[in-house]
């Protein structure tokens, strides 16, 4: 009996094993959405193919979910916006909402089959709205087949943007009460040298039997943040398995950050989880901080089991551009001069793709260092190189030239040019000045969170690219000609430094981007060769005093979210600030359908088949960037049942 119950031990951890591998070696094949990116290893790809090309236009409203928790804003209080990519796992929908809320819901209706409020019964603190993103699922595979079923067998697990990891049985809802503390870990204690609070957008990652979690940090606040802590913990205890540090122990005590705060990848097979970093603090002033960070704006391959960094590489040396990496890593194996490799693909705010051996960390396209330009503000010594891959080519903008400037009119086209000219220019990483400077790409990308996604079977990488220019200007505290702006991330005392970040969009008078259109595209990239396959604007949006006129499709719209893609052929993204949800044919980038939402959904979607009937959602919440009303709409398109498929 003894053997017999090994067998089994070791069967349940082979099928474990291959259920999350299969989605990195094999996504062509994946037909659930059993994690935030599709799979473990990313990649917002579903081999789902009811919903096709030739069908597409018969989508129609199935459901719809309202969380509830856009009504509990309070005018003048802190808002969030609702950006949740659902996961379905045993016959349910989880998902979470703006105040850290978990709700299990019935694929076939949208009906609650259950709500867990951790501030109601777990969490002794008041509520506090955040982004939350999505959650991740776990199943205890070592408990027998044939055993009866157990409380918190399957778990899902919410990183809750207070600083805790929650734990609830996906049956009930209820806390996992042999987790941690009665079913969560506060890591918001100050284990993470500096000052300030650690905050979850993404959900944690699941590698066999361990949770691997890491927080973010405000950006701009300080120079001495907390540093940036990855943790492990066992999946049924909560007992911590490792932990890393990414700022250097001899830096901690003059800056922090270097935090995560995109999705992370697994690859299962070889035991990696792949960890995107963001920059060091604060982000537009390092002369605190010169010394080499490595661990900052970089993806680690981590060895999930002893928490060993294998290999990394960075993106920005000396980051003081918030080029955070900020987006989930994408795990597959991709068709590079006609052989199969396992690759892992990062997006970059710069408009940059980089693809690497995941095995190895070789790139598997060229990259140059290239010079950069240096800053003028006393003591801060700007690298004089950063690295840019060769190929692909970037998918985003990378100059502004004085004849190309935008504006409405004449007037206001000639205001812009006169901005333009007053302050310093030197193209790509231009560094924050005295007399103000232009960044672009900008801080908010490029590239941005759920910007990519990747496409098995036609070996394309299909990423939405922001096309934005900001303004970033640093003034001596004391200073008199210091603005008397609001408070907020981009303009304020950057404590522990002499200086005041005035941060802001290049705006015309009229309130339209001063940088030509298009503002937002969408873009198909060849991995094989690295060339662009296609690219096409996406989104209209009202700009300045025409509120009641659309842009001409030809602008775009900026873009917060993502794509997600299918085996119908089909790329269904909203992410744009004009409420409509899209499909594209993924072969040439046309429009094949579009619906009007409530407001903008700044999500990715996701799809799964329940009862022979295939789905798409979107979580549509409105947009805080574009000043639009906020919701807690999900959802749910398909296909007239006994519709043609």
């Amino acid at each position: 009996m003894k053997w017999v119950n090994l067998f089994r031990v070791l069967c349940a951890g082979f099928v474990s094993l291959w259920a999350w591998s299969v989605s990195a070696d094999d996504l062509a094949a994946n037909r659930t959405w059993n994690s935030i990116g599709g799979t473990p290893g990313g990649g917002q790809y579903s081999a789902l193919d009811q919903i096709n090309r030739a069908n597409v236009a018969g989508l129609k409203i199935a459901w719809t979910h309202k969380n509830g928790d856009a009504a509990k804003f309070t005018a003048g209080g802190k808002t969030a916006n609702y950006e949740v990519t659902p996961i379905l796992a045993e016959g349910s929908l989880f998902i979470c909402t703006q105040y850290g809320r978990v709700i299990s819901l019935d694929p076939k209706t949208g009906n609650e089959k259950w709500a867990f409020d951790p501030f109601a019964s777990l969490i002794k603190a008041p509520a506090v709205p955040g982004t939350c993103r999505g959650v991740a699922y776990w199943r205890d595979e070592l408990v027998q087949s044939d055993a009866a079923p157990r409380a918190c067998q399957s778990r899902i697990f919410l990183q809750q943007y207070g600083g805790r990891l929650i734990v609830l049985d996906a049956k009930t809802g209820q806390p996992c009460t042999d987790f941690g503390t009665g079913g969560f870990l506060d890591m918001a204690s100050p284990d993470h040298g500096g000052t300030g609070h650690i905050r979850f957008t993404s959900p944690p990652s699941i590698l066999k039997d361990t949770v691997i979690v890491a927080g973010s940090v405000g950006d701009n606040i300080r120079a001495n943040q907390p540093d940036g802590v990855i943790r492990a913990f066992d999946a049924r205890t909560g007992m911590m398995q490792w932990r890393l540090v990414t700022i250097p122990e001899a830096m901690s005590d003059k800056t922090g950050n270097a935090d995560v705060w995109p999705p992370y990848a697994i690859d299962a097979e070889r035991n990696l989880v792949f960890i995107p970093t963001g920059s060091p603090s604060p982000d537009f002033y390092g002369a605190l901080r010169n010394d080499p960070i490595p661990y900052a704006n970089a993806l680690l391959a981590i060895d999930a089991s002893s928490g060993q960094v294998k290999w990394h590489f960075q993106f920005v040396h000396h980051d003081i551009l918030d080029y955070d990496t900020p987006a989930q890593p994408i795990v597959a194996d991709i068709t590079r001069e006609g052989r199969k490799v396992p690759a892992v693909i990062q997006i970059t705010k710069m408009g940059t793709v980089f693809v690497f051996n995941r095995e190895t960390g070789e790139s598997l396209f060229p990259i140059e260092e290239r010079a950069a330009p240096a800053s003028d503000i006393p003591g801060e010594v700007a690298s004089p190189t950063q690295p840019r891959p060769v190929k692909p080519e970037p998918f985003s903008s990378q100059l502004i030239k004085e004849d190309e400037i935008f504006g409405l009119t004449f007037w206001d086209r000639g205001k812009c040019r006169e901005s333009f000219k007053s302050m310093r220019y030197d193209g790509p990483f231009t560094p924050p000045s005295l007399k103000g400077s232009l960044t672009f790409p900008a801080s908010t990308g490029g590239g941005n969170w759920g910007g990519a996604a990747y496409d098995p079977v036609r070996n394309r990488l299909i990423v939405k690219a922001q096309n934005l220019a900001f303004t970033s200007q640093l003034f001596p505290i004391g200073d008199p000609n210091i603005p008397n702006v609001p408070e907020t991330a981009g303009s304020r005392v950057m404590e522990g430094t002499t200086y005041y970040l005035l941060l802001g969009r290049w705006l015309s008078p009229f309130g339209v981007p001063c940088n030509p259109p298009p503002w937002g595209e969408l873009v198909a990239i060849d991995l094989d060769t690295g060339d662009q396959a296609w690219r096409r604007p996406v989104g209209q949006v009202p700009f300045g005093p025409f509120k009641l006129l659309k842009s001409p499709a030809a602008w775009g719209s900026p873009i917060v979210g993502g794509p997600m893609l299918t085996g119908g052929g089909l790329i269904f993204m909203a992410a744009t600030f004009d409420p409509v949800l899209r499909a594209y044919d993924t072969d040439t980038g046309k429009e094949l359908w579009s619906t009007p939402l409530p407001v903008p959904a700044m999500a990715v979607p996701m799809t799964y088949e329940y009862e022979g009937r295939q789905y798409v959602l979107i979580a549509a919440g409105g947009s805080i960037l574009a000043g639009t009303e906020l919701s807690d709409q999900l959802l749910a398109f398909a296909l007239p049942v006994g519709a043609s498929r």
